[in-house]
C-alpha cells in the first residue's frame, strides 16, 4: 500500500475501498505511518467528505484495532450516552450514576478536550486523587460493582481513534463528520453496549452550529451504530449558550454534584433526565412513561447522589468533595464582569465563553498544553434573565492575569443586552432514530 497514493486519490475525491481504509487504520496504528501522512489524509477528509459506507468501514477498521469488551455476564442492560461536545456540558457526570441507579449498567469510556469544548476526563480528574486510567479488568470490576464506571480509551480499546483524536483538535479537522463519527462510534461501540443514545450539539457554541448540518450528523452516527449492531438514537440539543452556569473542569463537577443533589440549573437537569430516560427507553422492556419515572425517583430518592460517590471512591477519588467542595482545586483569583447597561439578556456566546475558558487554562491549545482544573467561567445570567446596569454577567476564576487580559472584553461583548425579552432556546430541537 501507497500511503501517498491513499491521500492523493481522497484529496481528489475519489472513494476508498474497505482494504484501503482497513489497511490505512492497520498502519497507522502500527507506527508504520507517520503522524504528518495522516494529518494530511484527515484533511482530505475534511475537505472531500467520505460515503456512508466509507464511514462504516473507517468505524469498523477502528474498532476492530483493539479490543471489543464483552459485558454478556452483567445481568442488565449496558447503556451509554455521549455528547458531541459543548460549553458547560457536563451531562456525563450526571447520567453515568443516574442512569445505574435506576437499574442499568453504564460502562462509559470518554475523552478529552478539543478546542473549546471541555472534556469529561479533564472534569473527572479534577476531583483529588480520581483514577481515570483503570486497566480493563479494573474497569470490569468498578463496573460490576458500582454500576458505572468512567475511565479514558485504554491500550486495548481502539487504539487508533486515541491516537487519531489527538491529532485532530492541533490540525483543525475536528470538525469533519466522517472523522467524527468514527471516532466516537469506534470507542462507544467497543464498550459491548445494548443500547447507546447520542446527544448531538447544535448552535454557537457546537462543532455542529446549524440543525441541518448537526441532523446529518446525527444521522450518520445513528445508522452507524445500528448498523453495527447496537441500538441507537439521538437527540439534538441546543448549544447556543452554555449549558448549565458553569464552564471549567472543577467548577463543572461541583455544578453536576449539585445537580445529583436536586439543586442544579434548570437546563442542565431537564436535559440530563431526558437523555437517560431516552437511555432507559432503549431496554426493550421499558415503556417510555417508565423510564420517565425511574430516572425521576433515582434523582429524588438521593440514589443517583450514592452511585456517584461510591463510583468516586472505587476509582481512587475522594468522596468528600460531595459534601465540601472547597476539596476540590480553586483558583485564587476572581474577577466580575459587569453589565454595561440595563435590559435583558438576549444572547450570549458559548463559543466566545468556550475559548475564553480555554485561554484561561481551563483547555488544551496543544497536545502538550496542561489543563488548570482550578479556572473557569460561572455565569450569573442567562438568555431570557433580567439584568441591571453594573449587575455582574459572569465571575471569572483565574490564576494567572496575563491569562485573563485577553479575554475580559470579549466575555463582556458574549452577552448581548437588549431592551425586549426573548425565551430562552429550546433544549431538544429534534430526535433522529
Amino acid at each position: 500500500m501507497n500511503v501517498t497514493d491513499l491521500i492523493l486519490k481522497k484529496r481528489d475525491g475519489s472513494a476508498l475501498a474497505e482494504a484501503e481504509i482497513t489497511s490505512l487504520i492497520e498502519g497507522y496504528t502500527a507506527g508504520r505511518i507517520p503522524d504528518y501522512q495522516i494529518a494530511a489524509f484527515c484533511m482530505a477528509v475534511f475537505h472531500r467528505g467520505m460515503s456512508a459506507d466509507e464511514t462504516l468501514c473507517l468505524t469498523r477498521a477502528m474498532l476492530h484495532s483493539g479490543s471489543v469488551l464483552d459485558f454478556s455476564s452483567l445481568a442488565g442492560a449496558k447503556l451509554d450516552k455521549h455528547s458531541t461536545g459543548g460549553v458547560g456540558d457536563k451531562t456525563s457526570l450526571v447520567i453515568a450514576p443516574l442512569v445505574a441507579a435506576a437499574g442499568a449498567y453504564v460502562p462509559m469510556i470518554s475523552g478529552r478536550g478539543l478546542g473549546f469544548s471541555g472534556g469529561t476526563l479533564d472534569k473527572l480528574e479534577s476531583i483529588p486523587g480520581f483514577d481515570v486510567n483503570l486497566p480493563l479488568e479494573r474497569f470490569r470490576d468498578v463496573l460490576e460493582k458500582v454500576g458505572c464506571a468512567m475511565i479514558g480509551q485504554t491500550d486495548e480499546i481502539a487504539p487508533a481513534d486515541r491516537k487519531l483524536y489527538a491529532l485532530r483538535d492541533v490540525t483543525a479537522t475536528v470538525e469533519s463528520i466522517p472523522l467524527i463519527c468514527a471516532s466516537i462510534m469506534s470507542k462507544k461501540l467497543a464498550e459491548g453496549l445494548d443500547g447507546l443514545v447520542l446527544d448531538v450539539k447544535t448552535g454557537a457554541g457546537a462543532f455542529m452550529p446549524t440543525l441541518e448540518q448537526a441532523s446529518d450528523l446525527a444521522q450518520s452516527l445513528v445508522d452507524i451504530g445500528n448498523g453495527l449492531g447496537t441500538q441507537t438514537t439521538a437527540l439534538i440539543t441546543d448549544m447556543n449558550q452554555p449549558l448549565g452556569k458553569a464552564v471549567g473542569n472543577a467548577l463543572e463537577v461541583e455544578e453536576a454534584i449539585e445537580t445529583l443533589k436536586g439543586s442544579g440549573p434548570q437546563d442542565l437537569t431537564v436535559l440530563c433526565e431526558k437523555l437517560s430516560s431516552r437511555m432507559l427507553s432503549l431496554v426493550p422492556s421499558a415503556e417510555p412513561g417508565d423510564a420517565r419515572a425511574r430516572i425521576a425517583e433515582a434523582l429524588g430518592s438521593g440514589r443517583a447522589l450514592e452511585k456517584f460517590a461510591h463510583m468516586v471512591k472505587a476509582q481512587g477519588g475522594n468522596p468528600r468533595v460531595i459534601d465540601d467542595p472547597k476539596l476540590l482545586p480553586q483558583a485564587n483569583l476572581r474577577e466580575v464582569i459587569r453589565s454595561s447597561a440595563e435590559g435583558f439578556v438576549t444572547g450570549v456566546n458559548a463559543k466566545t465563553l468556550g475559548w475564553a475558558s480555554m485561554a484561561l487554562g481551563a483547555g488544551r491549545q496543544t497536545v502538550e498544553s496542561r489543563i488548570d482544573p482550578s479556572v473557569g467561567i460561572l455565569l450569573n445570567k442567562k438568555i431570557g434573565d433580567r439584568v441591571e446596569k453594573n449587575e455582574p454577567l459572569c465571575t471569572v476564576h483565574y490564576n494567572q492575569a496575563a491569562r485573563f487580559g485577553p479575554v475580559r472584553q470579549p466575555l463582556n461583548d458574549a452577552f448581548v443586552i437588549a431592551s425586549d425579552r426573548v425565551e430562552p432556546p429550546s433544549l431538544i430541537k429534534r430526535l433522529v432514530e
